[in-house]
């Protein structure tokens, strides 16, 4: 199914990518990894791992909702702006929120892109 919208809900455990259109919604979940490593830095390498999955789950999605945390959009805006630039040109917005449903999440996406296309289309001069 190829949609062109999708809203990501992240925290530093799971991501929640709701693609959707005027009809349907495709729900995919990305959890993180945990590695149980003495070694320096295997937080950073599994918050750096989740990102990267998150990301591969955006792949063939033209635009982008982002929502969580601001800490966790902090984080993954870092992260993408600085690994995954292609993904970063996606994003189109960063919403901050606590835990929304997943009904929700979708009726702020299609509120947030039906208003922005409203005001990237011109009007016409009668």
């Amino acid at each position: 199914m190829s949609l062109f919208h999708a809203v990501v809900w992240a925290d530093h455990h799971s991501a929640q990518i709701l693609q959707f259109d005027a009809t349907q919604v495709l729900e995919k979940q990305v959890k993180s990894h945990v590695h149980y490593t003495r070694q320096h830095g295997s937080k950073v390498r599994s918050e750096h791992e989740f990102f990267s999955d998150v990301c591969d789950a955006l792949v063939g999605i033209a635009q982008v909702l982002v929502a969580g945390s601001h800490t966790v959009q902090a984080d993954f805006r870092h992260y993408v702006e600085k690994h995954r630039p292609n993904v970063a040109k996606q994003i189109v917005d960063w919403q901050t929120l606590d835990h929304p449903t997943p009904n929700e999440l979708v009726a702020l996406a299609r509120r947030y892109f039906s208003t922005h296309a409203a005001m990237a289309t011109p009007m016409k001069a009668d």
